[in-house]
């Protein structure tokens, strides 16, 4: 069956790093363009950052532009998120999705950004 595990959320302080990842399984993840979504409490779950099948194209919301980094690895069927930098306002959920023919989403994996 189809399978989004995240992985790699945690506690960090301001200006710290984490490194996300999404391992996918049962779908062609070559074929899908992916994408993490983060959701705050209280607000609305909003993308964060997208990559094509291909890993030749990215795009990012604009309050994590240049301390977001998507990419992925075909060969693993994993994509992943590089998070510098962070903020308090970064704290979320995070997901992953796979869009395609359907559209698949992960369990989530909670991002704490406090001192």
């Amino acid at each position: 069956q189809v399978q989004l595990v995240e992985s790699g959320g945690g506690l960090v302080q301001p200006g710290g790093s984490l490194r996300l990842s999404c391992a996918a399984s049962g779908f062609t993840f070559t074929v899908y363009y992916m994408s993490w979504y983060r959701q705050a409490p209280g607000k609305e779950r909003e993308l964060v950052a997208g990559i094509t099948s291909s890993g030749g194209r990215t795009n990012y919301a604009d309050s994590v532009k240049g301390r977001f980094t998507i990419s992925r690895d075909n060969a693993k069927n994993t994509v992943y998120l590089q998070m510098n930098s962070l903020k308090p306002e970064d704290t979320a959920v995070y997901y992953c999705k796979a869009a395609g023919i359907s559209d698949f989403w992960g369990q989530g994996t909670q991002v704490t950004v406090s001192s």
